[in-house]
C-alpha cells in the first residue's frame, strides 16, 4: 500500500483514511417488523440521520448510499433480506469504504451472517460504524469488540423470543391466552367471548361451503363446484376484508394427480402426544 493511501484524511477520526473516503459510505437501515416500521418512527429517523454523520466524516452526499430494502424484515436470517445481500455484494466488489448502522443488531442478529460480513470487511479494508464509534475489522482489538457486540445481539434475539414464549405459556396456564380463532369467528374483547364474524361476506362464504357439503355429501364435490364460483368473484389467490386482518378466504386448489392416486392407508395420521408431555394441561 502506498504512502499516499496511508495519509490521514482531514476528518478528526483517526481510523478514517483517504482510501476509505474514495469509496462509498453505505447506511444500512432496518426494522424488524411492519409494526415497527409504522409505529417506531423515531428509530427510523435516527437510522436515516446516519447519512449526516457520514457527511461529517467527509463523505459527499452523492457518495452516501442508503440501503433500506429490509425495513420490516427480521435480522435473524440473511437469505430473505435483499438489502443485506446487496450490502455484502458491494463490500465484496470493493465499492464500500464504510458501513453505518445504528447498532450492530441492525446489520445482523445471527453470528454466521455477522462474521461473514466481518471477514469481507477485514479483507477489503472496510470500516464499520455505529452510534458508539468507528471500527476496523482488520484490527485485532476492534475485531474482538465487534465479535462481542455480534454475540450480544444474537443473545438478545434469543432472550426476546424466550420472554415472549414464557409469557404466552404463563397466560395459557391461567386460561387467558387468546390465540388465532378459526376463520369465520372473532374474539370479542369486551365480553371475552368468541362470536361469529360480523362481516357478512365472510359469513356468506362459510355458509356456502357448509350448504354445498350438505347437498353434495363430499368435500371433493364442494371443491369442484366452488372453484368456478370463486374464480368469478376474484382472481386473487387470497384476499381479506380488512388490511392486516387474518385471511378470510383462500381459494380452493384442485387436487393434483399424484395426490388423487394416494390410498387412504398412505395418508399421514396425526399422532397424539401423551398428556404428561403437554406444556399446558
Amino acid at each position: 500500500m502506498s504512502t499516499a493511501h496511508l495519509t490521514r484524511s482531514t476528518d478528526p477520526h483517526p481510523k478514517i483514511l483517504d482510501l476509505h473516503r474514495k469509496k462509498l459510505a453505505v447506511i444500512y437501515v432496518r426494522q424488524s417488523s411492519l409494526y415497527q416500521v409504522e409505529n417506531h418512527l423515531e428509530s427510523q429517523k435516527r437510522q436515516y440521520q446516519l447519512t449526516d454523520r457520514a457527511q461529517q466524516f467527509g463523505w459527499a452526499a452523492a457518495r452516501c448510499i442508503v440501503i433500506d430494502e429490509d425495513l420490516g424484515i427480521s435480522g435473524a436470517q440473511s437469505f430473505n433480506r435483499p438489502g443485506y445481500q446487496r450490502l455484502v455484494s458491494m463490500v465484496a466488489l470493493r465499492e464500500v469504504g464504510i458501513v453505518f448502522g445504528l447498532e450492530i443488531s441492525r446489520l445482523a442478529r445471527n453470528s454466521l451472517d455477522w462474521y461473514q460480513l466481518l471477514e469481507l470487511a477485514a479483507a477489503f479494508d472496510v470500516l464499520i460504524a455505529d452510534e458508539d464509534g468507528v471500527y476496523n475489522p482488520g484490527d485485532f482489538n476492534d475485531r474482538l469488540l465487534l465479535g462481542l457486540k455480534g454475540t450480544i445481539s444474537e443473545v438478545e434475539l434469543y432472550q426476546i423470543k424466550a420472554r415472549m414464549v414464557r409469557g404466552r405459556l404463563n397466560k395459557a396456564h391461567r386460561g387467558e391466552l387468546i390465540w388465532n380463532v378459526p376463520i369465520g369467528l372473532v374474539y370479542d374483547t369486551l365480553s371475552g367471548q368468541i362470536r361469529l364474524d360480523p362481516d357478512q361476506s365472510v359469513r356468506h362464504a362459510i355458509e356456502l361451503v357448509f350448504t354445498l357439503f350438505r347437498q353434495l355429501g363430499s368435500v371433493r364435490g364442494v371443491l369442484n363446484l366452488s372453484l368456478p364460483r370463486f374464480d368469478r368473484v376474484s382472481k386473487a389467490e387470497v384476499y381479506s376484508t380488512k388490511p392486516g386482518k387474518d385471511l378470510t378466504w383462500q381459494r380452493f386448489k384442485k387436487p393434483t394427480r399424484e395426490n388423487s392416486k394416494r390410498k387412504p392407508s398412505d395418508w399421514p395420521r396425526p399422532v397424539a402426544s401423551p398428556s404428561h408431555k403437554w406444556l399446558v394441561s
